[in-house]
């Protein structure tokens, strides 16, 4: 695809197909979907809003240079207990140890997400929202990693499925906490005059 063909088309920078149906369903349809190839190493002593905002940049800033003429929206979603950043859980092993750590306390889940328009400056916004787990017992960690639910996922689980269920508490954005705040990203998406989808 041409810079030309994907002048003002918008283009979600992410491969998570979460995101792209919380999009659907406020009415934005991405022209294209892209996964950006960015190293998501945090810096020594980077604390998570830092990480996660400086992340949704960069997945941003990968893509200008092919496709300096469409909107690019690129977004990430960390999950944290104090300054301590949990990781995507891309193994059982993981996964159970992110259970066990937010097992029975708060956590917080940050996503930030950058819109990049040819018409306007860049623009970023990074969301909070405040989850508390019940205290999970052995047979629902091991009812939820047999699930596989938890594979990929910051800090080891999916809000939208089976891991509800161990849901005590929750500020904030819902939609955050599967993947992209959608009050803030309407907010943002109307700030660039972009047109919204009802088919």
């Amino acid at each position: 695809m041409n810079v030309s063909k994907a002048s003002k088309h918008l283009i979600l920078g992410s491969g998570s197909q979460r995101r792209l149906s919380l999009l659907n369903q406020i009415g934005v349809k991405p022209d294209l979907v892209l996964s950006p190839n960015v190293n998501e190493k945090n810096n020594p002593k980077e604390l998570p809003i830092k990480y996660v905002r400086r992340m949704a940049i960069e997945k941003n800033k990968f893509f200008h240079e092919q496709y300096n003429q469409s909107i690019i929206l690129t977004a990430d979603t960390i999950v944290s207990i104090g300054k301590r950043i949990l990781p995507k859980a891309i193994n059982k092993k993981i996964a159970e140890e992110c259970l066990r750590l937010i097992s029975g306390r708060r956590h917080n889940v940050f996503t930030s997400f950058t819109l990049f328009s040819p018409d306007h400056p860049i623009k970023n916004k990074t969301v909070k929202s405040i989850v508390k787990f019940k205290r999970l017992h052995e047979k629902e960690i091991a009812y939820y990693l047999e699930s596989n639910e938890w594979e990929g996922k910051a800090g080891g689980y999916a809000i939208q499925g089976k891991a509800a269920s161990f849901v005590n508490f929750l500020s904030g954005s819902y939609s955050n906490v599967v993947g992209l705040p959608l009050a803030e990203l309407y907010r943002m998406l109307m700030s660039i005059e972009f047109k919204l989808k009802n088919d």
